[in-house]
């Protein structure tokens, strides 16, 4: 898009971070809800391919279903947007009452050894409330990476908001990005990486759903260099109006294998962890855009730009590479 569509973006993100959170919580979830049904009756591509990505994780849904599920889907994405608007202007009391996660003792116990943690998850639900949760409730900051997104305006203003939130946001330039998070994590520090979708030429090749995709090697092989641990982390949302979350038991390395053979079956681990998150709540999967091998030999991506399927969601990929 050109820069007067960057410029309107832009402004439109600026209005909802100034604009949603002085509305009253009801207002806004409303407001959340006619947008998301708005853009769902519109069939646009982002809700074609949310369906597409749906009929893979729930094969035997007739197609009634699936619109069920990317009507729901839409509902969760913008209320994920909701909330990112309100979240930095809740206190820490409110912050610390809207997350609940389950298996917490894998990040803590993780945190007081000092080894170093790689947290890594999918687009479900918050992740923006849940990295709140750990740098206000548990007091520990994170370290994670941002895409660049046009215009750099509105990267600026991704980055702030996030680094609002008590994390430290490290530009997606590869073994630079990379380097930087190997010495957190030398120094006992945590990492939180986005990792299911693969935004580099350096992602590993996984079965998922029973379908070729590629996933970043980065969380795998971060945690195989420093010596760290790698948690997958899956989130959702229930009928309560909290976010729900599991932290996920570490995964091992193979005792065998060259380092890129163990990244690749660590990488296949941390995707079968993400996919049972995915199947249990479906509808909390903010995948609007093309993740699977066969999708993505149709045509070429276009250009990256801020839309209704991608913006905010695709600022946290994490396929950073090692210096070879």
């Amino acid at each position: 898009m050109g820069g007067l569509g960057g410029r309107v973006t832009d402004a439109l993100y600026r209005a909802g971070w100034g604009g949603v959170k002085r509305l009253p919580e009801p207002a806004a979830n409303a407001l959340g809800r006619r947008i998301a049904d708005t853009a769902w009756q519109r069939r646009g591509k982002g809700v074609l391919q949310l369906e597409r990505n749906l009929a893979r994780v729930v094969p035997d849904a007739p197609p009634e279903r699936l619109r069920a599920l990317s009507q729901d889907g839409m509902r969760s994405y913008l209320r994920y947007w909701m909330e990112s608007f309100r979240l930095p202007a809740w206190s820490p009391e409110r912050v610390r009452d809207s997350f609940v996660p389950d298996d917490i003792h894998h990040l803590t116990d993780g945190i007081a050894s000092d080894r170093g943690v790689v947290l890594a998850l999918p687009h479900l639900a918050n992740w923006d409330l849940a990295g709140a949760w750990v740098t206000t409730h548990l007091g520990t900051p994170f370290t994670t990476v941002a895409e660049r997104l046009r215009p750099e305006s509105l990267y600026d203003r991704f980055v702030a908001y996030r680094e609002s939130l008590g994390m430290e946001v490290l530009a997606h330039q590869g073994a630079e990005a990379f380097g930087t998070l190997a010495r957190r994590l030398r120094a006992g520090g945590l990492v939180c990486l986005v990792a299911d979708r693969d935004l580099s030429a350096s992602g590993v090749e996984v079965s998922f759903f029973g379908e070729a995709a590629r996933m970043p090697a980065g969380p795998a092989m971060l945690a195989l260099q420093t010596n760290s641990l790698l948690l997958p982390v899956t989130l959702w949302y229930d009928d309560a109006p909290v976010l729900r979350g599991r932290v996920h038991a570490p995964l091992e390395p193979p005792a065998a294998g060259t380092r890129r053979e163990k990244a690749q079956a660590m990488t296949q681990a941390m995707a079968d962890a993400f996919a049972h998150g995915i199947a249990a709540h479906p509808q909390d999967w903010h995948m609007l855009q093309r993740l699977w091998t066969a999708d993505l030999s149709l045509r070429p991506e276009p250009a990256k730009e801020p839309d209704a399927g991608s913006a905010g969601r695709e600022t946290t990929g994490s396929g950073t590479e090692e210096r070879r």
